[in-house]
């Protein structure tokens, strides 16, 4: 097919370090222009990259008639106005998770959802590993799916991240407790009915640094999950069923370009040695993201999930930030 011409949205870190050399190396996008507030920023960037076209303000890149779609890093505070802008200019959107700060600003969405495609940047949807463990739970190799446990975690005290700005939609829920609530939807394929959480606050920031949450997907399945900005740099998800269990060992941060591994184990020895390994072939996430939308703008496969699911994750977030207040169960 004809390459989609994407326009990046800010110079932001993901995606000069992730997801732009993603698109380059794909055979479906051609990175024609970038955009920052500061042309001088947009210039480097362009220079360092070969994109074509910088521009000096996020305007200009959405006037750009030759652009079809455009790539949203921006602050999590700007992600619904700067999609909203975009698909109004009839661009398509990918935009970064989370995709709103709520989700009745994610509701808003819809208003154009229909005339251009906007999905919400989960790249681990598009990583094998996810696709083979959802595999050999329908498979029924698990028995029945009980407990999804979850730990992400980093350490960011720097205060002028972004990360640590609640004005901005900082935290970890928003930046990484969001892919435990995906995923877990995902796996169960249905959605949560009530949830509880805790959360532990910085002093000075404002923002979430630990949430630990209990999410209720009824007959009971449920998610157990721990997010924090400021705990030793860890990841894992445990996939508990009534016969096996299935580990992810690098379950969001997966190498790009490097092999993964997915480890099974039916707990008849204690010590784990009767856990058994499958390695899952190298490949760049990021850029399988690009492929998939690229395809989808270009009618050869439906839309991989649409605005309604990112608003479904939106909607467990916005309950879970009530349970803090409340101190109680919140229904989703």
């Amino acid at each position: 097919m004809k390459k989609i011409v994407w326009g990046i949205l800010s110079t932001a870190k993901i995606g000069w370090e992730k997801v732009i050399p993603a698109l380059l190396k794909s055979n479906h996008c051609e990175v024609a222009a970038i955009a920052s507030r500061s042309l001088d920023k947009s210039q480097a960037m362009a220079a360092r990259f070969g994109i074509a076209k910088a521009y000096g303000s996020y305007e200009e890149l959405l006037a750009d008639p030759a652009i079809e779609v455009i790539y949203n890093p921006l602050p999590n505070a700007q992600h619904v106005p700067m999609t909203l802008a975009a698909a109004r200019a009839g661009k398509h959107v990918l935009c970064e998770k989370p995709i709103a700060m709520t989700a009745d600003q994610a509701q808003s969405l819809l208003e154009l959802s229909g005339k251009v495609h906007i999905m919400e940047a989960f790249m681990v949807r598009f990583h094998p590993q996810w696709h083979r463990v959802k595999e050999r739970i329908q498979a029924g190799e698990l028995g029945e799916l009980v407990t999804v446990q979850t730990y992400f975690s980093y350490f960011n005290r720097d205060a002028n991240n972004i990360r640590n700005r609640a004005e901005v939609g900082g935290g970890a829920l928003y930046d990484i407790g969001c892919y435990a609530v995906m995923s877990a939807r995902y796996l169960f394929g249905c959605e949560p009915q009530r949830v509880i959480a805790l959360f532990d606050r910085d002093p000075d920031f404002g923002t979430d640094r630990t949430v630990s949450a209990l999410l209720d997907f009824g007959s009971g399945k449920r998610l157990e999950f721990t997010a924090s900005t400021q705990s030793v740099p860890f990841q894992r998800v445990q996939i508990c069923g009534t016969q096996k269990r299935l580990e992810l060992q690098i379950p969001f941060n997966a190498p790009l370009g490097g092999t993964t591994q997915i480890f099974c184990d039916d707990g008849s020895q204690k010590d784990g040695s009767s856990t058994l390994a499958e390695t899952i072939d190298a490949c760049d996430m990021y850029t399988l993201q690009g492929d998939a939308f690229s395809r989808a703008v270009r009618g050869e496969i439906p839309l991989p999930y649409s605005v309604e699911d990112a608003i479904a994750n939106m909607r467990v977030i916005d309950a879970l930030f009530r349970s803090e207040h409340s101190g109680a169960w919140e229904a989703v």
